[in-house]
C-alpha cells in the first residue's frame, strides 16, 4: 500500500537511461513514490516494461495511452529519446503534471520556446536532468563566481574523449542520426548533444548571471569530423562567444583511442577554476588557484548522486523549491548546438590515412586525435588553427537573435 500523499509518477521510457530512472525509484521508500505507469513502444524488446506490467504497473506505448487508461500523475519523468523530449513533456503540462525531462532539452531552439510557453500556460514546472547543475559542488561554486569572489570572467573550456563501439551507433534508428528516419524529426545526434551535453552546458550554466539562468551564446564557430560511418559527427570543437564577452570553448569525440575528462576550466581576473576527472574511483576535486596558491576547493560534480535530480524533482510537488535547471538555463546548449550545426553544414570524414579500427571492441578511432585535441584545449584554438589534417574551419554563426533551426529551410 502506498501513503495517500505519495507521489505518483510516470516513466516516459524504461530502456536505457530510463532503467537507471526505474532502479532509482524503486530506491525511493514505497509510502513516498506510487509509479502509476510507464511509457514503452515496445514493451515486448524491454525486460523493464514486462516486469513493471507484471506487478500491475500499466505499460503503454504513449503517454496519451498511459492517461487516458485512468494513470494519475503529479510527475512525468521523461527519459525518451532526444527527439521526443519537447512533445511529451508538453503532454505532461498539458494534463497538469509537473516534468522531470532528462538531457537535452530537445534538438532545436524553436523546441524550446514551445516548452517554457506550454510551461507557462499549465502553472507547473519543468526541470532538466544535467545532473552536474544539481550537485554541491556546482552549485557552490557558482553562488561564489555571482558574488564576484574570483573577479569577472575571462574564458571557460571543457574536453571529454569518451570512446564509443560500433554498437553504440546501432543499438537503436537514431543514433549518429541528423533526423528521425521514420518521422524527420530534428534529432541532431552527436556526442555535444547526447553523451556529452553536460559537459558543454555545465560551463554555461556556472557563467549565468543568476542561479537559473545560463549564459546565453551570441556567435559560435565550430569545427567537426567523423571517423564512423554515420549521419552525424562524432569529433566536434567548437568556440563560443557568450553575452558577456567570454569566449567557450568545447573540444569532444567518440573517436579517440582513449579515454579522458571530462575536464573543465574556467579563467577569471583573479583566479583560475579547474577540475579534471581523475583516474579509479577517486571523484576529485574542484580547484581554485590564485597565481601559485589555492584559494578554494569545491566537491566533484562527481561526488552528488546522479539522481539528486529525482530527488529534488520529487519533493518539488509538494514544497515549494526554486528550479535551477529549467529550460530557461537548458536552453544555451541547445542554442549552441544549433549554432555548431549551422557553422559545419556538411561533415568531413577524415581520410583513411589517419582512420584506424579496432577489433576488440569494434571501433573506429583517429590517429593522433587524443593528443591533438588536448593541445587544442590547452592552447585554447580550435582544430584549424593548430593545423591538424582533418580540420576544416566552420562559419562563424550569429546566435544574438537566432529562433529557428535551420535558419533557413525545414525548421519542423
Amino acid at each position: 500500500m502506498t501513503a495517500p500523499d505519495a507521489v505518483k509518477v510516470v516513466l516516459v521510457g524504461v530502456g536505457g537511461y530510463g532503467a537507471e530512472y526505474l532502479a532509482a525509484l524503486q530506491r525511493q521508500q514505497v509510502a513516498t513514490v506510487e509509479l502509476t505507469g510507464a511509457v514503452d513502444p515496445f514493451p515486448r524488446r524491454s525486460r523493464a516494461a514486462r516486469d513493471l506490467a507484471d506487478a500491475a504497473t500499466p505499460v503503454r506505448p504513449t503517454l496519451d495511452a498511459v492517461f487516458d487508461a485512468g494513470a494519475a500523475a503529479d510527475l512525468v519523468i521523461i527519459a525518451s529519446p532526444i527527439h521526443h523530449h519537447v512533445r511529451q513533456s508538453l503532454v505532461a503540462l498539458q494534463r497538469g503534471c509537473h516534468v522531470l525531462c532528462d538531457k537535452p532539452l530537445g534538438a532545436t531552439i524553436q523546441q524550446v520556446g514551445s516548452l517554457i510557453r506550454g510551461r507557462d500556460e499549465s502553472g507547473c514546472w519543468v526541470r532538466v536532468g544535467y545532473q552536474w547543475s544539481y550537485a554541491e559542488g556546482i552549485r557552490a561554486l557558482k553562488r561564489d563566481i555571482q558574488a564576484g569572489r574570483f573577479g569577472a570572467a575571462k574564458r571557460a573550456k571543457t574536453i571529454c574523449l569518451w570512446p564509443r563501439t560500433l554498437s553504440y551507433y546501432r543499438r537503436n534508428d537514431w543514433a549518429g542520426r541528423l533526423r528521425d528516419p521514420a518521422t524527420g524529426a530534428w534529432v541532431l545526434d552527436s556526442p555535444i548533444n547526447n553523451a556529452q551535453a553536460h559537459f558543454l552546458h555545465n560551463l554555461f550554466f556556472l557563467l549565468g548571471p543568476t542561479m537559473a539562468t545560463s549564459a546565453m551564446p551570441v556567435e559560435v564557430t565550430a569545427e567537426a569530423c567523423r571517423a564512423n560511418g554515420i549521419e552525424s559527427f562524432d569529433t566536434v570543437a567548437c568556440r563560443a562567444g557568450t553575452d558577456a564577452g567570454v569566449d567557450v570553448l568545447f573540444y569532444g569525440s567518440h573517436a579517440s583511442r582513449e579515454s579522458h575528462g571530462p575536464q573543465f576550466e574556467l579563467e577569471f581576473e583573479d583566479a583560475r577554476v579547474s577540475f579534471a576527472m581523475p583516474a579509479g574511483d577517486d571523484a576529485g576535486e574542484i580547484a581554485v588557484e590564485a597565481g601559485s596558491r589555492r584559494v578554494a576547493i569545491y566537491p566533484s560534480p562527481e561526488a552528488s548522486d546522479q539522481f539528486v535530480k529525482l530527488d529534488e524533482a520529487l519533493g518539488a510537488v509538494a514544497t515549494d523549491v526554486p528550479v535551477v535547471c529549467g529550460p530557461e538555463a537548458a536552453s544555451a546548449q541547445t542554442l549552441c548546438v544549433n549554432g555548431v550545426h549551422e557553422s559545419v553544414p556538411e561533415v568531413v570524414t577524415v581520410p583513411t590515412a589517419i582512420r584506424r579500427r579496432a577489433a576488440e571492441p569494434d571501433r573506429y578511432w583517429i590517429e593522433g586525435l587524443d593528443e591533438d585535441l588536448r593541445r587544442c584545449y590547452a592552447r585554447g584554438a580550435l582544430p584549424s588553427e593548430a593545423g591538424l589534417r582533418w580540420a576544416v574551419g566552420g562559419r562563424t554563426i550569429d546566435l544574438s537573435s537566432y529562433d529557428r533551426f535551420p535558419a533557413s529551410g525545414d525548421g519542423a
